[in-house]
């Protein structure tokens, strides 16, 4: 069985992968455009598609998924779980339709009112990662004076900012890598001495740990929220013994250090094949799912996702 790990910049995380295959099974890294040429009925693809680095919006190839499962392939990390994950706003609908622990979220838009939670907040891009751009505003003025600055930011201009809850920080986060509903992988990020932010881009550290029960269940939970067969969950402690899901990653790296007792590459290669192998029809529930979430974006991402439903669930125009 083919095995395509689809995305514009393969990276170490997709050579690994690929190195970690099961007997029976390669796993390739291509462009979206390559999977388009040369996968077939009866492979598979993973969707690895990124945010963009001008954070505003998702790596192009959601529509090229799309034609793919139409076609027959099997793809996994669908093109509305991606959305799900990338699009913070997306995100935090699709937790709370859930009903799972996530900061409160508002959409700020250029030119639009400030948003009805009290301070400190924290605000960020929509589609944003690397902790780029991402601002802890300690009252009223500070978010006005913020507002000013990212009047000139082309991402805000375009799809607007998030303002969330600050969810205390303790220094550091748990990040659960899920792959289908199997924890393969979790770090505990530790923050750089002076640093809020916990992202590695930023000089935190990996510190290898055992995720609690309580915290590798909501990861899972998060995961099928999302729809997503591959994720990375960013979860922090909520102060009461709980643990609140911070973001989504829905082209997660991850490196030795996340091991359980094992190698998480061969965990995660191993737990893809078998969703990729899985019997039943999946192109069927993928309709159902981008149809869904079409319609919890309510903005120009429902657009998008009417657009891949639209590829999706035509086979003979997609071929």
């Amino acid at each position: 069985m083919l095995l395509a790990l689809v995305a514009h910049r393969a990276g170490e995380t997709n050579a690994a992968l690929a190195a970690a295959a099961p007997p029976g099974v390669e796993i390739v890294s291509l462009t979206p455009t390559q999977a388009l040429v040369g996968l077939q009925p009866g492979d598979a693809a993973l969707g690895r598609l990124d945010v963009l680095p001008t954070l505003d919006g998702v790596d192009d190839g959601l529509a090229a998924l799309g034609a793919l499962a139409a076609r027959g392939v099997r793809v996994l990390n669908a093109p509305a779980a991606l959305l799900a994950a990338h699009d913070k706003l997306l995100t935090a609908r699709v937790l709370h339709r859930a009903g799972l622990p996530h900061p409160r979220t508002r959409l700020l838009e250029h030119g639009g009112p400030l948003p009805d939670l009290e301070a400190p907040l924290v605000v960020k891009p929509r589609f944003g990662s690397w902790g780029r751009e991402v601002a802890l505003l300690t009252d009223e003025r500070a978010l006005r004076r913020h507002l000013v600055e990212l009047a000139n930011r082309p991402w805000f201009r375009a799809q607007g900012a998030l303002a969330q809850e600050l969810v205390p920080p303790l220094g550091s986060d748990l990040r659960v890598v899920v792959c289908g509903e199997r924890v393969v992988g979790a770090i505990s990020r530790v923050a750089q001495h002076g640093e809020w932010r916990t992202n590695v881009a930023l000089g935190a550290r990996r510190v290898p740990v055992t995720p609690p029960p309580a915290a590798s269940v909501l990861a899972v939970r998060a995961a099928a929220a999302a729809g997503a067969d591959l994720l990375g969950v960013d979860l922090l402690p909520d102060g009461a013994g709980g643990w609140t899901i911070l973001e989504l990653n829905g082209a997660v790296d991850f490196t030795p250090d996340y091991g359980l007792g094992g190698d998480p590459f061969v965990a995660a290669a191993a737990e893809l094949a078998r969703l990729a192998r899985a019997d039943g029809e999946r192109r069927a529930p993928l309709v159902r799912r981008v149809g869904e979430l079409a319609e919890l974006a309510g903005d120009e991402i429902g657009g998008l996702l009417a657009d891949v439903d639209g590829v999706v669930s035509d086979p003979l125009e997609a071929a």
